[in-house]
């Protein structure tokens, strides 16, 4: 496909973290851009500001009119059922569609890419190297799934030449991409209602990090089996960060490179998990060939991803925090980094699952990360692209927890319900439309202090 003959793209599910930044991307270099979303949400009105139309009912007759299959590119999302209306219009006059991983291949394929693969960890550490790689004047334009603070966007510049994007697992999308920087952060079980067992996904991840043939271009923690150069927090390993101490409220480290030792680097998101992301980051952006001094003052500066240990609210008396974590691996690191910067202090923990399948498959799981808080409110499980499954509840997910202070409530009554408790510090959790009613909390909890 020649992206140049593209004079229009329409994205069905355009209000996805993954498509808003192609919609932003094909926007910028001037192609008319529109696209269907079943709901509003902060994300498409940040798209509707940018002169993007979008409407959010399902009616053909909401397509553009000069749209022809031509000049059209449609991008589709795997959350789309195979009865929508649109996509099937578009499917019968043979327009060309594609998924977002392909689009992203085709857009990458002719640059020099950078992918960040990973289970966990791939917004975080596509951010701070796109950021990196930004700060630094390369000519990048960096595809990410998070809103990044600095630039207030999921995209990142606007160069030609370089490419930095998620490769996401969901669906094998990742294996559409055509690395030459690559790393893996993690690869833990997770969408097995694709992919059916473990040993399934880290096939896929094995291929994956095969597309990388230099294998001194791939970057992996140390406790992956699959080759490359090896990267770790404490541990031994080719990167290693070590004589990590907090700093006025940041992490400043020293890194171990192959070649020498790089000291006093600042940081500001918490958690062990985001100092891995930021070396991870650092041994790419190092790799590429840019100057420890602009690394490390990209880091120091970088600001952190709206829903990803985001600060709503950071007073004396009381600590607000919005997390998009929605797996028990991230909620343990969610819940590591709030006991090291606030120790000793009640901490009351809101949870939104998502997904029945997830929660089924690691119902054990979720129930022994969320116990370990002093206090949980679970609202019910959020579907996005499912159907509901006989038994799967939150509640049969809160009968498991053996934290005796927890409760199950409605969305209607999430806020008195917060507003009851008298923990010092509260984490909203969960990566469902939780995060639409963070607005709401913070006012009320504002209200009370």
């Amino acid at each position: 496909m020649n992206l140049n003959q593209i004079h229009n793209v329409y994205f069905i599910g355009i209000g996805g973290i993954g498509m808003s930044s192609l919609a932003r991307y094909f926007k910028s270099i001037g192609k008319n851009v529109s696209g269907y979303d079943k709901t509003e949400t902060e994300l498409t009105r940040e798209l509707l500001e940018l002169g993007i139309d979008i409407h959010f009912e399902d009616r053909i007759d909401l397509i553009p009119t000069d749209y022809y299959k031509e000049n059209t590119l449609v991008i589709i999302t795997p959350a789309v059922p195979k009865q929508h209306s649109q996509w099937n219009f578009f499917l019968e006059r043979n327009y060309q569609l594609k998924k977002r991983a392909e689009v992203l291949g085709i857009i990458t394929k002719d640059t020099f890419c950078f992918a960040v693969a990973g289970t966990h960890g791939k917004t975080t550490t596509s951010s701070i190297l796109g950021h990196i790689l930004f700060e630094s004047g390369v000519d990048v334009t960096a595809f990410v799934g998070g809103i990044v603070e600095n630039y207030n966007s999921n995209l990142i510049g606007s160069g030609k030449t370089v490419t930095v994007v998620e490769a996401d697992e969901f669906d094998r999308s990742f294996l559409h991409l055509h690395p030459n920087i690559a790393c893996v952060t993690s690869m833990d079980a997770d969408h097995l209602d694709i992919y059916g067992d473990s040993a399934s996904i880290e096939a896929s991840f094995v291929e994956f990090a095969d597309k990388v043939e230099d294998k001194s271009k791939l970057f992996i923690t140390n406790q992956l089996p699959i080759p490359g150069v090896t990267c770790a927090v404490y541990d031994e390993a080719q990167f290693t960060a070590f004589n990590v101490r907090i700093v006025n409220s940041q992490y400043v480290f020293d890194v171990k490179t192959p070649s020498e030792t790089i000291e006093n680097i600042g940081f500001g998101l918490p958690g062990k998990h985001n100092l891995m992301n930021a070396l991870m980051a650092l041994a790419m952006a190092k790799t590429f060939g840019l100057p420890n001094d602009d690394i490390a003052s990209a880091l120091l500066s970088f600001k952190g991803i709206r829903r990803r240990f985001s600060y709503q609210i950071k007073t004396e008396n009381l600590v607000f925090i919005d997390d998009y974590a929605h797996h028990p691996t991230e909620i343990n690191a969610v819940h590591q980094a709030v006991r090291e910067l606030y120790p000793n202090q009640k901490v009351l923990a809101i949870f939104q699952p998502h997904l029945f399948s997830r929660t089924k498959d690691f119902a054990d799981d979720f129930a022994k990360s969320l116990s370990a808080f002093d206090e949980v409110i679970l609202l019910d499980i959020y579907p996005a692209r499912e159907l509901p499954m006989e038994g799967i509840t939150s509640q049969w997910l809160m009968d498991k927890m053996t934290n005796e202070h927890k409760k199950l409530v409605e969305k209607e009554v999430l806020i008195s319900s917060i507003l009851e408790s008298d923990a010092t510090v509260i984490v909203t959790i969960g990566a469902g439309d939780i995060g639409e009613m963070i607005s709401s909390i913070k006012k009320a909890i504002h209200e009370t202090i």
